[in-house]
Protein backbone atom coordinates (compact mmCIF):
# COMPACT_ATOMS: atom_id res chain seq x y z
CA UNK A 1 0.00 0.00 0.00
CA UNK A 2 1.19 3.54 -0.67
CA UNK A 3 0.74 6.83 1.13
CA UNK A 4 0.44 10.49 0.20
CA UNK A 5 1.73 11.29 -3.28
CA UNK A 6 2.08 7.58 -4.01
CA UNK A 7 5.23 7.21 -1.93
CA UNK A 8 5.74 3.58 -0.88
CA UNK A 9 5.76 3.04 2.89
CA UNK A 10 9.23 1.53 2.62
CA UNK A 11 10.57 4.75 1.10
CA UNK A 12 9.00 6.76 3.92
CA UNK A 13 11.01 4.56 6.28
CA UNK A 14 14.22 5.23 4.33
CA UNK A 15 13.55 8.98 4.43
CA UNK A 16 12.97 8.78 8.17
CA UNK A 17 16.11 6.71 8.68
CA UNK A 18 18.23 9.46 7.10
CA UNK A 19 16.35 12.29 8.81
CA UNK A 20 16.67 10.55 12.19
CA UNK A 21 20.00 8.76 12.31
CA UNK A 22 18.90 6.75 15.37
CA UNK A 23 16.92 4.52 12.99
CA UNK A 24 20.27 3.28 11.67
CA UNK A 25 20.79 1.68 15.08
CA UNK A 26 21.07 -2.12 15.07
CA UNK A 27 17.83 -2.29 17.05
CA UNK A 28 15.90 -0.90 14.06
CA UNK A 29 17.88 -2.21 11.10
CA UNK A 30 15.58 -5.21 10.47
CA UNK A 31 12.63 -2.86 9.89
CA UNK A 32 13.74 -2.04 6.36
CA UNK A 33 13.03 -5.65 5.36
CA UNK A 34 9.60 -5.75 7.03
CA UNK A 35 6.38 -5.13 5.15
CA UNK A 36 3.96 -2.52 6.47
CA UNK A 37 0.44 -2.24 5.10
CA UNK A 38 0.20 1.47 5.85
CA UNK A 39 2.04 4.44 7.32
CA UNK A 40 0.26 4.07 10.68
CA UNK A 41 1.70 0.59 11.16
CA UNK A 42 5.17 1.89 10.32
CA UNK A 43 5.01 4.73 12.85
CA UNK A 44 3.47 2.45 15.49
CA UNK A 45 6.28 -0.06 15.05
CA UNK A 46 8.97 2.63 15.30
CA UNK A 47 7.36 4.02 18.46
CA UNK A 48 7.04 0.51 19.94
CA UNK A 49 10.71 -0.30 19.31
CA UNK A 50 11.93 3.09 20.52
CA UNK A 51 9.82 2.89 23.69
CA UNK A 52 11.05 -0.62 24.46
CA UNK A 53 14.62 0.66 24.23
CA UNK A 54 13.67 3.52 26.55
CA UNK A 55 12.15 1.10 29.08
CA UNK A 56 15.28 -1.07 29.06
CA UNK A 57 17.36 2.03 29.69
CA UNK A 58 14.94 3.24 32.33
CA UNK A 59 12.18 5.86 32.07
CA UNK A 60 13.39 9.36 32.76
CA UNK A 61 12.55 10.65 36.22
CA UNK A 62 12.62 13.98 38.01
CA UNK A 63 11.66 15.52 41.32
CA UNK A 64 7.99 16.50 41.20
CA UNK A 65 6.24 18.65 43.78
CA UNK A 66 3.25 16.91 45.36
CA UNK A 67 0.56 17.97 47.79
CA UNK A 68 -1.04 15.53 50.20
CA UNK A 69 -3.47 15.59 53.11
CA UNK A 70 -2.16 13.09 55.64
CA UNK A 71 -2.08 12.03 59.32
CA UNK A 72 1.67 11.37 59.01
CA UNK A 73 3.41 14.74 58.50
CA UNK A 74 6.34 14.87 56.08
CA UNK A 75 7.95 17.43 53.84
CA UNK A 76 6.76 21.02 54.26
CA UNK A 77 3.56 21.53 56.27
CA UNK A 78 1.17 24.13 54.85
CA UNK A 79 -0.14 25.42 58.16
CA UNK A 80 -2.35 28.13 56.66
CA UNK A 81 -4.12 25.69 54.32
CA UNK A 82 -4.48 23.12 57.10
CA UNK A 83 -6.20 25.66 59.36
CA UNK A 84 -8.47 27.08 56.65
CA UNK A 85 -9.54 23.57 55.61
CA UNK A 86 -10.23 22.65 59.22
CA UNK A 87 -7.87 19.69 58.90
CA UNK A 88 -6.23 20.08 62.31
CA UNK A 89 -9.40 19.10 64.19
CA UNK A 90 -9.38 15.93 62.06
CA UNK A 91 -5.76 15.29 63.13
CA UNK A 92 -4.62 15.81 59.54
CA UNK A 93 -2.23 18.20 57.84
CA UNK A 94 -1.67 19.50 54.31
CA UNK A 95 1.90 18.59 53.34
CA UNK A 96 4.01 19.59 50.35
CA UNK A 97 6.95 17.40 49.33
CA UNK A 98 9.09 16.38 46.35
CA UNK A 99 9.19 12.82 45.01
CA UNK A 100 11.44 11.29 42.34
CA UNK A 101 8.88 10.08 39.78
CA UNK A 102 8.58 9.02 36.13
CA UNK A 103 5.55 11.29 35.62
CA UNK A 104 7.57 13.81 33.62
CA UNK A 105 6.35 15.73 30.57
CA UNK A 106 8.22 13.66 27.97
CA UNK A 107 6.82 10.41 29.37
CA UNK A 108 3.33 11.93 29.42
CA UNK A 109 3.59 12.69 25.69
CA UNK A 110 4.74 9.14 24.93
CA UNK A 111 1.92 7.56 26.96
CA UNK A 112 -0.67 9.86 25.36
CA UNK A 113 0.58 9.01 21.85
CA UNK A 114 0.58 5.25 22.48
CA UNK A 115 -2.91 5.43 24.03
CA UNK A 116 -4.22 7.17 20.91
CA UNK A 117 -2.52 4.73 18.54
CA UNK A 118 -4.08 1.75 20.32
CA UNK A 119 -7.52 3.12 19.43
CA UNK A 120 -6.67 3.19 15.73
CA UNK A 121 -6.92 0.54 13.03
CA UNK A 122 -3.34 -0.71 13.24
CA UNK A 123 -1.84 -4.19 13.02
CA UNK A 124 -3.12 -6.40 15.86
CA UNK A 125 0.37 -7.58 16.84
CA UNK A 126 1.69 -4.01 17.07
CA UNK A 127 -1.40 -3.02 19.05
CA UNK A 128 -0.78 -5.87 21.51
CA UNK A 129 2.86 -4.79 21.93
CA UNK A 130 1.77 -1.20 22.62
CA UNK A 131 -0.70 -2.35 25.29
CA UNK A 132 2.09 -4.24 27.06
CA UNK A 133 4.31 -1.16 26.87
CA UNK A 134 1.61 0.97 28.52
CA UNK A 135 1.90 -1.14 31.67
CA UNK A 136 5.29 0.47 32.30
CA UNK A 137 3.63 3.90 32.20
CA UNK A 138 0.97 3.20 34.85
CA UNK A 139 2.25 6.05 37.06
CA UNK A 140 2.36 8.52 34.16
CA UNK A 141 -0.58 10.82 33.44
CA UNK A 142 -2.29 11.37 30.10
CA UNK A 143 -2.36 14.91 28.74
CA UNK A 144 -4.43 16.91 26.23
CA UNK A 145 -2.92 16.54 22.74
CA UNK A 146 -3.93 20.10 21.84
CA UNK A 147 -1.92 21.65 24.69
CA UNK A 148 1.41 19.91 24.11
CA UNK A 149 4.47 22.17 23.98
CA UNK A 150 6.91 20.57 21.53
CA UNK A 151 9.81 22.93 22.22
CA UNK A 152 12.31 20.69 23.97
CA UNK A 153 15.89 21.39 24.85
CA UNK A 154 17.87 18.18 24.52
CA UNK A 155 21.04 17.44 26.43
CA UNK A 156 23.17 14.38 27.11
CA UNK A 157 20.71 13.24 29.80
CA UNK A 158 17.62 13.20 27.55
CA UNK A 159 19.06 12.99 24.02
CA UNK A 160 17.81 9.39 23.77
CA UNK A 161 14.23 10.75 23.81
CA UNK A 162 14.66 12.76 20.59
CA UNK A 163 13.73 10.12 17.99
CA UNK A 164 10.78 8.86 20.02
CA UNK A 165 9.35 12.33 20.61
CA UNK A 166 9.85 13.21 16.94
CA UNK A 167 7.71 10.21 15.98
CA UNK A 168 5.14 11.18 18.63
CA UNK A 169 5.04 14.67 17.11
CA UNK A 170 4.25 13.32 13.64
CA UNK A 171 1.49 11.11 15.03
CA UNK A 172 -0.06 13.70 17.39
CA UNK A 173 -0.08 16.36 14.68
CA UNK A 174 -2.13 13.97 12.58
CA UNK A 175 -4.83 13.51 15.20
CA UNK A 176 -8.10 15.32 14.78
CA UNK A 177 -11.05 15.42 17.13
CA UNK A 178 -14.22 14.36 15.37
CA UNK A 179 -17.76 15.03 16.47
CA UNK A 180 -18.73 11.42 15.97
CA UNK A 181 -19.25 10.01 19.45
CA UNK A 182 -16.32 12.06 20.69
CA UNK A 183 -13.76 9.69 19.18
CA UNK A 184 -10.26 10.66 18.12
CA UNK A 185 -9.30 9.49 14.67
CA UNK A 186 -6.18 9.57 12.58
CA UNK A 187 -6.06 11.72 9.51
CA UNK A 188 -3.31 11.68 6.93
CA UNK A 189 -0.69 13.17 9.25
CA UNK A 190 1.88 13.09 6.47
CA UNK A 191 0.27 16.04 4.75
CA UNK A 192 2.15 18.39 2.42
CA UNK A 193 3.51 20.56 5.22
CA UNK A 194 4.97 17.72 7.28
CA UNK A 195 6.13 15.76 4.25
CA UNK A 196 7.86 18.89 2.97
CA UNK A 197 9.79 19.18 6.24
CA UNK A 198 10.69 15.48 6.17
CA UNK A 199 11.67 15.77 2.48
CA UNK A 200 14.03 18.68 3.22
CA UNK A 201 15.62 16.99 6.21
CA UNK A 202 16.00 13.70 4.37
CA UNK A 203 17.87 15.28 1.45
CA UNK A 204 20.17 17.27 3.73
CA UNK A 205 21.02 14.28 5.92
CA UNK A 206 21.41 12.06 2.85
CA UNK A 207 24.18 14.28 1.50
CA UNK A 208 25.87 14.45 4.90
CA UNK A 209 25.87 10.66 5.06
CA UNK A 210 26.46 9.59 1.46
CA UNK A 211 28.63 12.37 0.02
CA UNK A 212 31.39 12.90 2.57
CA UNK A 213 33.56 14.53 -0.11
CA UNK A 214 31.46 17.71 0.06
CA UNK A 215 30.17 19.95 2.82
CA UNK A 216 26.39 19.75 3.27
CA UNK A 217 24.60 22.25 5.50
CA UNK A 218 21.47 24.34 5.91
CA UNK A 219 23.25 27.66 5.96
CA UNK A 220 21.93 31.15 6.40
CA UNK A 221 22.54 33.55 3.52
CA UNK A 222 23.20 37.21 4.28
CA UNK A 223 21.52 40.02 2.42
CA UNK A 224 23.93 42.13 0.37
CA UNK A 225 23.03 45.65 1.47
CA UNK A 226 24.46 49.05 0.67
CA UNK A 227 23.93 50.49 4.17
CA UNK A 228 23.70 47.40 6.46
CA UNK A 229 20.11 48.35 7.37
CA UNK A 230 18.30 44.99 7.52
CA UNK A 231 15.36 45.68 9.83
CA UNK A 232 12.23 43.74 8.81
CA UNK A 233 14.06 41.75 6.14
CA UNK A 234 13.23 38.03 6.26
CA UNK A 235 15.93 35.48 7.00
CA UNK A 236 17.34 33.65 4.01
CA UNK A 237 17.76 30.11 5.32
CA UNK A 238 18.70 27.58 2.68
CA UNK A 239 17.22 24.08 2.80
CA UNK A 240 20.40 22.43 1.53
CA UNK A 241 23.73 24.00 0.63
CA UNK A 242 26.39 21.79 -0.96
CA UNK A 243 29.97 23.08 -1.15
CA UNK A 244 32.91 21.55 -2.99
CA UNK A 245 36.13 23.48 -3.58
CA UNK A 246 35.12 26.64 -5.50
CA UNK A 247 31.53 25.57 -6.23
CA UNK A 248 28.32 25.99 -4.22
CA UNK A 249 24.95 24.43 -5.01
CA UNK A 250 21.92 25.81 -3.15
CA UNK A 251 18.95 23.42 -3.21
CA UNK A 252 15.44 24.46 -2.29
CA UNK A 253 13.40 21.29 -1.68
CA UNK A 254 9.70 21.55 -2.51
CA UNK A 255 6.94 19.07 -1.74
CA UNK A 256 3.59 20.15 -3.16
CA UNK A 257 0.45 18.58 -4.53
CA UNK A 258 1.09 20.68 -7.64
CA UNK A 259 4.61 21.71 -8.58
CA UNK A 260 3.66 24.00 -11.45
CA UNK A 261 1.27 26.92 -11.67
CA UNK A 262 -1.21 27.42 -14.48
CA UNK A 263 -2.34 30.67 -16.02
CA UNK A 264 -4.86 30.32 -18.81
CA UNK A 265 -3.55 27.36 -20.89
CA UNK A 266 0.11 27.71 -19.94
CA UNK A 267 1.88 25.87 -17.11
CA UNK A 268 4.90 27.58 -15.60
CA UNK A 269 7.23 27.20 -12.64
CA UNK A 270 5.78 28.63 -9.43
CA UNK A 271 6.97 32.23 -9.56
CA UNK A 272 7.51 32.64 -5.82
CA UNK A 273 9.78 29.59 -5.72
CA UNK A 274 11.86 30.85 -8.63
CA UNK A 275 12.19 34.34 -7.16
CA UNK A 276 13.30 32.80 -3.87
CA UNK A 277 16.07 30.59 -5.26
CA UNK A 278 17.24 33.42 -7.56
CA UNK A 279 17.54 35.73 -4.54
CA UNK A 280 19.45 33.09 -2.57
CA UNK A 281 21.88 32.49 -5.42
CA UNK A 282 22.61 36.14 -6.24
CA UNK A 283 23.17 37.15 -2.61
CA UNK A 284 25.40 34.14 -1.99
CA UNK A 285 27.36 34.92 -5.18
CA UNK A 286 28.02 38.47 -3.98
CA UNK A 287 29.07 37.10 -0.60
CA UNK A 288 31.53 34.59 -2.13
CA UNK A 289 32.68 36.24 -5.34
CA UNK A 290 35.57 33.80 -5.79
CA UNK A 291 33.19 30.85 -6.02
CA UNK A 292 30.63 29.75 -8.61
CA UNK A 293 27.12 29.50 -7.16
CA UNK A 294 24.40 27.31 -8.65
CA UNK A 295 20.75 27.07 -7.65
CA UNK A 296 18.21 24.26 -7.86
CA UNK A 297 14.52 23.83 -7.14
CA UNK A 298 14.12 20.13 -6.37
CA UNK A 299 10.44 19.17 -6.44
CA UNK A 300 9.00 15.86 -5.35
CA UNK A 301 7.39 14.40 -8.46
CA UNK A 302 3.60 14.60 -8.64
CA UNK A 303 1.07 12.74 -10.78
CA UNK A 304 0.79 15.63 -13.25
CA UNK A 305 1.64 14.88 -16.85
CA UNK A 306 4.08 17.80 -17.13
CA UNK A 307 6.96 17.93 -14.63
CA UNK A 308 9.49 20.80 -14.43
CA UNK A 309 12.91 19.85 -15.81
CA UNK A 310 14.88 22.83 -17.08
CA UNK A 311 18.11 24.72 -16.56
CA UNK A 312 18.32 28.49 -16.94
CA UNK A 313 21.27 30.89 -17.09
CA UNK A 314 20.26 33.95 -15.06
CA UNK A 315 22.62 36.92 -14.76
CA UNK A 316 25.64 34.65 -14.93
CA UNK A 317 24.36 31.89 -12.61
CA UNK A 318 22.88 28.53 -13.55
CA UNK A 319 19.52 27.77 -11.91
CA UNK A 320 17.84 24.43 -12.59
CA UNK A 321 14.44 23.01 -11.81
CA UNK A 322 14.22 19.25 -11.36
CA UNK A 323 11.84 16.62 -9.97
CA UNK A 324 12.68 13.65 -7.77
CA UNK A 325 10.46 10.59 -8.20
CA UNK A 326 9.93 9.06 -4.74
CA UNK A 327 7.62 6.34 -6.08
CA UNK A 328 10.33 3.87 -7.16
CA UNK A 329 13.04 1.66 -5.76
CA UNK A 330 15.10 3.61 -3.25
CA UNK A 331 18.36 2.65 -4.94
CA UNK A 332 17.29 4.76 -7.94
CA UNK A 333 16.44 7.71 -5.68
CA UNK A 334 19.87 7.41 -4.09
CA UNK A 335 21.52 7.25 -7.50
CA UNK A 336 19.78 10.41 -8.71
CA UNK A 337 20.63 12.40 -5.57
CA UNK A 338 24.29 11.46 -5.91
CA UNK A 339 24.27 12.46 -9.59
CA UNK A 340 22.98 15.92 -8.56
CA UNK A 341 25.88 16.30 -6.12
CA UNK A 342 28.33 15.20 -8.82
CA UNK A 343 27.32 18.20 -10.90
CA UNK A 344 29.57 20.39 -8.73
CA UNK A 345 32.38 17.85 -8.39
Amino acid sequence: MIVSKNIPVKNIYYMLSYAFSALKNDKYINMETEKFDNIYDLFSEIIAKATNLLIKRGLGRDYISLNEITTSPHGKIDVSCSIKSNLIVQHKLNCEYDDYLSDIYMNQIIKTTISLLIKQDIDSKIKKDLKIILMYFKDVRLINIHDINWKFRYNRNNKHYELLLSMCYLVIKGMIQTNEEGQTKLMNFLDDQRLCHLYEKFILEFYKKECSWLKASSSKIDWILDDDYDDSLPNMQSDIMLEYKDKILIIDAKFYTKNMQQRFDKKTIVSGNLYQIFTYVKNKQFEDESKTVFGMLLYAKTEDEIQPDNTYLMSGNSISVKTLDLNRDFSLIKEELISIANEIR
